[in-house]
Order: C-alpha cells, then sequence, then structure tokens
C-alpha cells in the first residue's frame, strides 16, 4: 500500500513486480493500480479527470509528479565515509547503523564500503584486527567474516 511517505519509484517497481504476469495487458494495469494506494494517493487517483490517463506508463508518470516530494533522495558515500563505531557501541549496534546507511547508497562502491568498514571500528576492537588479517573482497565476503569473528567469539 503506498501511504504516501514511502519511495513512489520503489513502489511502482514493487507493483510492477507483482503484475508482471499481466504486464502486456494496460487496461487491467490500469485498473488495479488503485489497489495499491492508500488514502491520500487515493484521493489523488479519485480526483483523476475521466479519460486524461490512455496507458499505465501515462499513470505512473503521472503518479510520479504528484507525489515526486516523497521520492527517497540516495545518500551520498560522504555519509558512509563519515561513519565511526561510538565509544560504548555494541558491535551490533555498530552493524545495524553501518548496513543501513550502506543500503541507502545506490552506487555501488563496495570497495570503499570494506576499507570504511574496517577504519571506522574502534582501533583496539578486535574485529578490526580480524579484518586485516583475513582482508574480504565483497560486500558478501565482508559480511561472511563478520559472522565468522562473531561465531569464534560466542565460543570463548
Amino acid at each position: 500500500m503506498y501511504n504516501g511517505r514511502m519511495d513512489l519509484v520503489e513502489h511502482v517497481n514493487h507493483f510492477n513486480q507483482r503484475m508482471v504476469v499481466h504486464s502486456k495487458n494496460e487496461a487491467l494495469m490500469c485498473m488495479v493500480f488503485p489497489s495499491s494506494l492508500g488514502p491520500v494517493a487515493m484521493r489523488w487517483f479519485d480526483g483523476l479527470e475521466e479519460g486524461s490517463i490512455s496507458s499505465f506508463q501515462e499513470l505512473t508518470r503521472a503518479f510520479r509528479a504528484r507525489f515526486v516530494t516523497c521520492s527517497r533522495v540516495p545518500c551520498p558515500l560522504d555519509f558512509l565515509l563519515s561513519m565511526v563505531m561510538r565509544e560504548g557501541e555494541t558491535l551490533k549496534m555498530y552493524l545495524d547503523r553501518y548496513w543501513e546507511m550502506f543500503n541507502k547508497i545506490d552506487v555501488n562502491f563496495d570497495d570503499v564500503a570494506i576499507r570504511t568498514f574496517k577504519v571506522s571500528l574502534l582501533a583496539e576492537h578486535d574485529l578490526r584486527k580480524f579484518l586485516t588479517r583475513k582482508l574480504a573482497k565483497s560486500i558478501r565476503q565482508l559480511m561472511d567474516r563478520i559472522d565468522e569473528y562473531k561465531r569464534v567469539e560466542e565460543d570463548q
């Protein structure tokens, strides 16, 4: 349900994904789309002049134009580069913050993200030392190394 606060591009993409088997049926796509709208967007839809929309592409273009202020703006890489583990912050708290910020960055900067993650840990943190010995070449590998570290920590 589009509530007016979520990213509208994401909403349209999810709708398209759910309707992929019907994507060639423009009329059906236009008729079903309103069922994915919350109250605010539904009022907008109900206010459209009859016959003013002739295709699903036109409908989504009008939708995006009306709710453009609700679009998610990707975070610049600087946000990730400025992250540091705070004194007294648990590894779990830091990981949650880090991955949340990482997911808000749309461009693929895996190599920078891996290095940033490591250097932003407290200098004396054992995970930082562990990642220095066991270099990661991808985000997936970094996550695997972190999981490996956590398993070793739990066993001690």
